[in-house]
């Protein structure tokens, strides 16, 4: 049985909403720190499910583009 943290399920959100989805924990966990570092703020690391029960305009960053920004 595989972990839930290595398993693509895994959302970022910031002050400004939805960051990123369909992530696994760890490149949650540098999308974080990457965007703590520019200055955004109210950083968190929730599952899918709770980010698209969260998200009011249901806006999501596609997972290649945040990845290729790290």
């Amino acid at each position: 049985m595989s972990s839930e943290l290595g398993q693509e399920k895994w959302a970022v959100l910031s002050h400004l909403g939805l960051e990123a989805s369909s992530l696994s924990h760890e490149e949650a966990r540098r999308l974080v720190h990457r965007l703590a570092s520019e200055g955004r703020h109210g950083l968190c690391i929730v599952s899918d499910e709770a980010a698209r029960r969260m998200s009011q305009d249901g806006t999501r960053a596609d997972r290649s583009e945040v990845l290729s920004k790290a």
